[in-house]
């Protein structure tokens, strides 16, 4: 993996900088692109709701969801300024506002409770295994009340064959499908759960939601 300018390492949005320019055609072509309307579909979006798009890459989600909800604002980060590059490209191209910035998912530059919805797209496969519990802490962070994070990803949490691998990239001993229900519980979600799955010629992928507590009468009357 390369290093960033800080340098941290990560993965880049596409697995390698070399797939970057032909990421988006692949992704078309293996309909990894359609299970995004599932996913936006699950949200229920509304139009006071902020978003946040969690390892946005080349932003096709975060322009999905502006394209369709131009009342909704938008932030997508990701660590991959090649890929923040192409996004922004492509909100413009799209005739959309898309707030993108340069940013790791364990330390989002955003207040307690900014957002209504934190969306996740064939990402957290990319995530070290010790990295993980620190990303859904951070999301559950900035996420309000009664919020939810929408994920779509590898059912068994890695991508499950070589070809996959060679495109997404993985990380040695990544979560199961199981795990990562039962860490965003710890991270402390609640209603976790798994709501649908697809093959694909990469293997399985799940679709995900989990909810932030909500704000109970005396949490409130204790804060006053």
């Amino acid at each position: 993996m390369p290093l960033t300018g800080s340098s941290r390492r990560y993965l880049p949005a596409a697995g390698h900088d070399f797939f970057l320019p032909v990421y988006d055609p692949i992704m078309w072509l293996l309909r990894f692109t359609r299970d995004l309307d599932r996913l936006i579909a699950q949200a229920a979006l509304q139009p006071s709701h902020r978003v946040l798009d969690v390892g946005c890459g080349t932003g096709t989600l975060a322009v999905l969801i502006t394209g369709r909800h131009p009342d909704i604002d938008v932030t997508g980060i990701d660590p991959d300024q090649k890929a923040l590059t192409r996004a922004t490209r492509k909100a413009a191209r799209a005739g959309v506002s898309v707030t993108f910035e340069r940013a790791f998912g364990d330390a989002l530059p955003f207040a307690d409770a900014t957002f209504d919805r934190v969306f996740s797209s064939m990402m957290f496969h990319h995530v070290p295994k010790e990295e993980k519990p620190r990303v859904l802490a951070e999301i559950r962070r900035v996420l309000k009340p009664g919020a939810r994070l929408e994920l779509v990803d590898f059912a068994g949490g890695r991508p499950p064959n070589m070809l996959a691998r060679a495109v997404h990239g993985s990380q040695p001993g990544a979560a199961g499908d199981d795990r990562l229900v039962g860490r965003m519980m710890e991270a402390g979600f609640v209603e976790a759960l798994r709501l649908a799955d697809r093959q694909t010629i990469f293997g399985p992928i799940g679709f995900y939601e989990a909810r932030t507590p909500e704000i109970t009468r005396a949490a409130r009357t204790a804060a006053q």
